[in-house]
């Protein structure tokens, strides 16, 4: 994201403002809509417990008990938290594209019918799309 102010008619902040400063890599991924590199990624092997959050605005989107190892490279769940997730056609018109109901963030891709989990379900995720907060690090 860039340096600019961004003030509504009333003088106060807008929600670009409350969004987290992203790396050039992030915002290529986050914003722009790309893809890390398979593989690569932060979170594809981490199997502590927690919840993983939108990297932009820090809203929850996925609990550690739903990910599952799927061999594609990317973390992958079978489910998300309700409404966290919202779900779009992608522009290739093939795939259906996942982004932070919060604030639009890309994440990924969500996959149906696979029959890899129970569920059926893959959300294909960047790692540069989360962060990750440990149960224990959590306050409720």
């Amino acid at each position: 994201m860039n340096s600019l102010q961004f003030v509504d008619n009333e003088g106060e902040k807008t929600a670009e403002e409350n969004y987290k400063k992203l790396t050039n890599e992030e915002e290529r991924v986050i914003v722009f809509k790309g893809t890390e590199q398979p593989f690569t990624g932060l979170f594809n092997d981490n199997w502590r417990h927690g919840t993983y959050v939108c990297k932009r605005c820090g809203a929850k989107l996925y609990r550690s008990e739903n990910k599952f190892e799927a061999g594609c490279g990317w973390p992958s769940f079978d489910d998300e938290i309700p409404g966290a997730v919202k779900r779009s056609p992608d522009p290739d018109g093939i795939r259906i594209e996942i982004s932070c109901a919060n604030c639009n963030a890309h994440l990924g891709h969500v996959f149906l019918g696979e029959g890899l989990t129970p569920k059926s379900v893959r959300h294909c995720v960047n790692s540069i799309s989360m962060d990750f907060v440990p149960d224990e690090k959590q306050t409720h």
